[in-house]
């Protein structure tokens, strides 16, 4: 047997403007058990996709190429830059005569195909790819024979994805003018439409009108629109007359607010379309209503017949017919419905943008729940922002919002720790899907992928961040078309990375030119690896000279990326690199 430097396997690549194969032979002339197999490597170098290197050998025992008995054990290892061996498995061919459990090669020679992966660790991203192979015969062992380098390793640039997770912040319901009513009720005596002095004394009459002076003083935040004045008859007797009686009730309801209008100067109702008029006629729902609320032994009778009995008249002659419980309703039930409702419409201003940020900070506790969280809203500064949050969360501390919109800021100011426990404090309150889906971000960035996406899957109705925060582990687990689907229409460095990554090449370079990172130095660094990818020189070397002009760490990983491999021995990238 020869030495093993006399047994190295003589390699003849074949050129191509890909980088995804390399074919050769291996030759081992000097050893009479194997002898030459053809091969080809899928992915040349050898690329790291969800944390593991894939290994793909396509090979061709040729006729004789293996001894009719001999067995040989062919294990590939990576050489890292540690000195130590990362080995694929070992896999067993045999002559056709052979007494083992390997892969039998007939006399005639034979195809194979090889499939293995381990585990990326940083010792093999500057890594040769050799093949040790271990020839036996019968209980013969011979020297193991370990090859040059037929490969190289690896690929990493899955690991460029960047942490631009999207956490949520909880929104206020802040609305700062909201639309009200003010109401009086004017009531009559049976047939008559005048309005009696007394009504005008009444507490909601009054309350009206003390409401009309104040929306009238110079500071106040309320615009009123105007008056709807409903008016109604109670359902007895012709419904003609009703319906008469009720347009005058109208008329005069509204004399009666015109004085009140008049003496308190409301420039507002000068205008003919302030007030409006509603006569309903007779009010058999006002009657229905009131009728429910009474507890007299009629009841149910009472209402069974307005069930049944759709014409008026024949419900007004029913229930006449009751006599005593007629009574009942002309003393307790009808009075209430010969009345005018005067509703004023009106909106009430909240606080301005000035007023909320002024209070934040001097009186945070006079604030509503909804003003301090949008007071919040109202600056660019993180760490007022935080102060705001945290003082919402002291006075409100009951509303998961102030507890979530506390850690959203932490998260942002990249302090995981104190964000995380806010939004566990949040979720105890309550289990919203947006506090999922932060609690998904602090798991991911924490390592734990599986419970971030299990979050994540658990919060899908929270947005478009969920499905973006989603891509970035698809990334990370080489799922790279779907990465591509959860990205959305979002333009970023990681969508651009996942096209690369999926071989998208021309939608890779569109995206990062439409993203944040057009001009920074890792978009740059990802437009070269494009360059290299599609042998595209100029693209390549252009880039990656702005890619370490921006930052200049740069220049010492590109001399070792793989990424670039083809392009070692030129001079003009040997100039950019150093």
């Amino acid at each position: 047997m020869h030495s093993e430097k006399t047994n190295l396997i003589k390699m003849k690549h074949l050129k191509s403007l890909a980088i995804v194969t390399i074919a050769g032979s291996l030759a081992f002339s000097s050893c009479d058990l194997v002898k030459d197999i053809d091969y080809k490597i899928k992915d040349n170098p050898l690329q790291m996709h969800g944390d593991t290197v894939e290994l793909v050998i396509n090979g061709t025992f040729k006729e004789k190429g293996i001894h009719k008995k001999a067995v040989v054990e062919v294990t590939p290892v990576l050489i890292g830059k540690d000195g130590q061996e990362y080995a694929f498995k070992m896999e067993k061919f045999q002559g056709f005569k052979a007494a083992d459990n390997g892969i039998v090669i007939p006399k005639e020679g034979g195809s194979f195909k090889y499939t293995s992966k381990i585990a990326y660790n940083a010792n093999i991203e500057h890594a040769d790819l050799k093949v040790k192979v271990l020839p036996k015969k019968g209980t013969k062992t011979k020297d193991v024979i370990v090859t040059d380098k037929i490969a190289d390793a690896t690929i990493i640039t899955p690991l460029l994805v960047m942490s631009d997770d999207k956490v949520i912040v909880a929104k206020d319901a802040f609305v700062r003018v909201t639309s009200h009513e003010q109401v009086a009720v004017i009531n009559y005596e049976k047939n008559k439409s005048n309005v009696r002095p007394n009504e005008m004394k009444d507490a909601d009459v009054k309350d009206f009108e003390t409401f009309v002076v104040n929306a009238i003083k110079p500071d106040s935040r309320i615009t009123m629109k105007g008056v709807n004045i409903m008016s109604y008859a109670s359902p007895e007797g012709e419904m003609e007359l009703n319906t008469n009686l009720a347009n005058e009730r109208a008329a005069s309801a509204k004399g009666a607010m015109a004085g009140t209008f008049t003496k308190n100067k409301v420039e507002a109702a000068k205008s003919e379309t302030f007030v409006t008029l509603s006569p309903k006629g007779e009010d058999w729902d006002g009657f229905k209503t009131e009728v429910e609320k009474t507890t007299h032994a009629d009841k149910d009778l009472i209402l069974r017949v307005l069930q049944m009995t759709s014409d008026p008249a024949k419900r007004e002659l029913e229930i006449r017919n009751m006599a005593k419980t007629y009574e009942f309703l002309e003393k307790e039930v009808l009075p209430q419905l010969r009345r005018s409702v005067v509703s004023l419409s009106y909106d009430l201003s909240g606080k301005t943008d000035e007023e909320l940020t002024a209070l934040a900070k001097s009186n945070p506790d006079s604030l509503k729940l909804e003003e301090i969280l949008f007071a919040a809203t109202l600056t660019d500064d993180l760490n007022e922002k935080l102060r705001i949050y945290k003082e919402a969360q002291r006075i409100y501390p009951n509303d998961w919002r102030t507890s979530n919109n506390v850690g959203y800021i932490q998260m942002l100011m990249n302090n995981l720790t104190d964000a995380e426990a806010n939004f566990k404090k949040a979720a105890s309150i309550q289990e919203t899907v947006i506090v999922k889906n932060n609690l998904g971000v602090v798991a991911r960035l924490k390592g734990d992928r599986n419970k971030a996406m299990e979050l994540y899957n658990e919060a899908g109705s929270a947005g478009d961040e969920v499905a973006y925060n989603k891509g970035i582990i698809n990334i990370q687990t080489g799922d790279y078309t779907d990465a591509i689907a959860n990205f959305g229409g979002n333009n970023t460095f990681n969508k651009a990375l996942a096209q690369v990554l999926n071989g998208d090449y021309d939608a890779a370079l569109k995206t990062i030119d439409a993203s944040a990172d057009k001009d920074s130095a890792m978009g740059y660094y990802l437009k070269a690896i494009v360059g290299a990818r599609t042998m595209n020189t100029d693209l390549m070397m252009n880039n990656l000279k702005s890619a370490i002009g921006k930052d200049a760490s740069l220049k010492a990983k590109a001399k070792g990326d793989r990424e670039f491999v083809k392009f070692f021995g030129s001079s003009d990238f040997t100039a950019i690199v150093g």
